[in-house]
């Protein structure tokens, strides 16, 4: 069952799947009627999943689940991968691959891979104080705290010295 985002508890589950490019105007419209079905047609062993989802900065695609009301299943998740893969086919568009970094320059998203990430550190191109995006948060309350960071509160600070 689709609700609002904003209305999960803070305790629900979070998947984050970054883009390798901003979404259009166009894109995200269309993005947002095939999350509308899927997410209202989502279901773990014949239970509905009570789920919503946001589209942050044109670039990240949030799912949220209430796993109070239903938990995710193997084959629930596995649905929810091939409905990913299906939008990266389709968009032309990296959403899955984990070995990539997002952060902020001024109010602009960029997208590097680790490697090259490892490599701007390394050149002092960003810093402990650059906001990076942790993917890795697993509930409402850390993406709401912790997701937006600087990199010297995430994952990524081991890259920089």
């Amino acid at each position: 069952m689709l609700v609002d985002f904003n209305t999960l508890p803070e305790e629900s589950k979070v998947w984050i799947y970054q883009c390798n490019r901003s979404f259009t105007d166009n894109e995200i419209m269309e993005l947002e009627t095939k999350l509308d079905i899927f997410i209202e047609n989502w279901t773990a062993h014949g239970s509905d999943l009570q789920a919503g989802y946001k589209i942050v900065y044109k670039r990240f695609i949030v799912i949220g689940l209430d796993q109070q009301v239903g938990a995710a299943t193997g084959c629930s998740i596995d649905a929810s991968v091939h409905f990913i893969q299906g939008l990266e086919k389709e968009y032309q568009v990296d959403l899955l691959d984990k070995m990539n970094v997002s952060y902020k320059q001024g109010e602009f998203i960029a997208y590097k891979t680790l490697i090259d990430f490892k490599k701007m550190a390394k050149e002092k191109a960003v810093s402990k104080n650059t906001i990076v995006f942790n993917n890795l948060v697993v509930n409402i309350a850390e993406f709401n705290e912790n997701w937006e960071v600087p990199a010297s509160d995430s994952w990524h600070s081991r890259f920089l010295k």
